[in-house]
């Protein structure tokens, strides 16, 4: 089985930006602040690697990042099966995973499409979410969550009413990766193409076909995904902690 993995990682950082500190003045895109001294990406980047069912990386940053990206990465993918490329993305994510997926070979059997920003995801979780992805043409990682979900009405940022309490049962919060065959992903890309549609993730593309049931693959609260200044303190803990245990 050939996996390709994509990580999209062309977006601006503007949550992050609004909260930095002095001290990260110049790095406040996320992917590229530094975590133990090499950037997020590159940790993101390590942990495919490692995991020996991953044949191709391919990384979609801005145009003007690609020289600076290829060189930070150009060590990083021996022990790779097959490549670890960079190519241009898009204005949006969904953009630039359809760029990566059109760089990729075509006998890829399976995609998966992970954050460049969650550096924490582990090589058992990976394995679990593309061996049910192959199964099933469709699985996503995810949590439940802890806290009571309210429905409500009016501005979420103040103003708001609460109209439901919603059963929690029935919801999970969606990580990555999320893993699709990739006939399955070509599909859902050329479907979206044509309606114009604009998805917040691959699986809500994939959901528009009604032709696979997406499994969920239950994750970790550990997957966190770097957004706000605040999470660089959580990640240099975990890192720690993942650095002891081995």
């Amino acid at each position: 089985m050939k996996v390709a993995v994509i990580l999209p990682a062309a977006g601006l950082g503007t949550r992050m930006q609004k909260g930095a500190s002095s001290e990260s003045a110049g790095t406040s895109k996320k992917q590229f602040m530094l975590l133990e001294g090499a950037p997020i990406l590159v940790h993101t980047v390590r942990k495919f690697v490692a995991s020996p069912l991953v044949h191709d990386i391919v990384v979609a940053v801005r145009e003007e990042e690609i020289p600076h990206v290829e060189e930070m990465l150009a060590k990083e993918g021996r022990g790779l099966l097959g490549a670890l490329r960079v190519v241009e993305g898009g204005e949006t994510r969904q953009q630039s995973v359809e760029k990566a997926f059109a760089a990729l070979d075509p006998d890829t059997d399976v995609v998966a499409v992970h954050d460049a920003v969650r550096p924490f995801i582990d090589l058992e979780t990976i394995r679990r979410v593309v061996e049910e992805a192959a199964v099933t043409g469709g699985a996503i990682v995810g949590i439940v969550p802890v806290d009571t979900v309210k429905q409500v009405s009016g501005a979420q940022a103040g103003g708001a009413k609460v109209r439901a309490t919603i059963s929690r049962e029935r919801l999970i919060l969606a990580q990555t990766p999320q893993v699709f065959r990739y006939d399955v992903l070509e599909r859902a890309f050329e479907a979206a193409r044509r309606d114009n549609f604009t998805g917040t993730d691959e699986s809500s593309l994939v959901e528009r076909l009604e032709q696979v049931e997406i499994s969920v693959v239950l994750g970790s609260e550990r997957n966190i995904k770097i957004t706000r200044p605040g999470d660089m303190d959580l990640a240099r803990l975990f890192f720690e902690q993942e650095t002891a245990r081995r």
